[in-house]
Parts: C-alpha cells; structure tokens; sequence
C-alpha cells in the first residue's frame, strides 16, 4: 500500500449501543486491507475504550483513522470537559464514570490504560472546558 487511507466516524454520544461501530468498520477495513489479525485485535480494543469514553465522558467525538505501510494511527477527539489530571486517568481501576454508567457494565477505569496497553504509541492532549484528543499509533 503506498497511498494513506484516511476513515473519518462520526462518535454518537447519545447511547452506548452505537458506541463502538467506528472500531467494527475499522476491523472490517483493515481485514479488507489484509492487515495482520493481532494488529486488528490491538486497534479494535484500542478504539473501542475510546469510543466508550467519549460516550461516558465527553457526549460523543469524532474518530479519525490513517492507515499507511508503517502501521494505523488513530485520532480520538471531543469537546467533552477535559482530562484535570491525565497521569491519574491512566491509573487501572480509576474512574470518573457515574453510578448509571457503572450499574451499565461500563467505567471501571480501564479505558485509558486498556488503550495505551494496546497501542505502540499514545499521546493525551487535554485542557480542562474544551476536550480531550488522543492520539494512537499502532505499527506494523
């Protein structure tokens, strides 16, 4: 592959049943592009806890997917409230999540940790009142 493909989603943060259709489009495109199945597993999880943050936290965002010969770099963005202590987030079992969030089955603190695990590279750009963007990148 010599040429970038680029996948924009659209992150609906009105219910949880949608969450997650940007990382099963993007595990069918990579299928498609014949991308090994271990890196698919890693950006599926990967983009998934972060579609479900942006549902718990920040009302939905917008996920954009590069994929060139070097590997997959994703790109999770919201207008949510921001991150006020980021090396906090990325402690397992921290969660701001609330109770009907929790009683869901969901924010049990693992969002953040689950995506940096499961990704070569991770950056968190967050200021408090205007959101949230990480960047991800999975290599080939």
């Amino acid at each position: 592959m010599s040429d970038k493909l680029n996948f924009h989603y659209d992150v609906d943060g009105e219910n949880f049943t949608s969450a997650g259709q940007a990382s099963v489009s993007v595990k069918k495109n990579l299928r498609q592009l014949g991308v090994d199945a271990e890196i698919i597993r890693r950006i599926s999880i990967a983009m998934y806890e972060g579609e479900i943050n942006m549902v718990i936290h920040a009302g939905g965002g917008v996920a954009d997917v590069e994929v060139d010969d070097t590997g997959v770099i994703i790109i999770l963005s919201d207008k949510g409230p921001g991150i006020a202590d980021v090396e906090l987030a990325m402690q397992e079992g921290y969660s701001t999540a609330p109770d009907g969030v929790r009683s869901l089955g969901f924010g049990a603190g693992m969002g953040l940790p689950n995506m940096k695990r499961y990704t070569d590279e991770m950056i968190v750009d967050s200021v408090v009142g205007e959101g949230t963007t990480i960047t991800m990148k999975v290599n080939f």
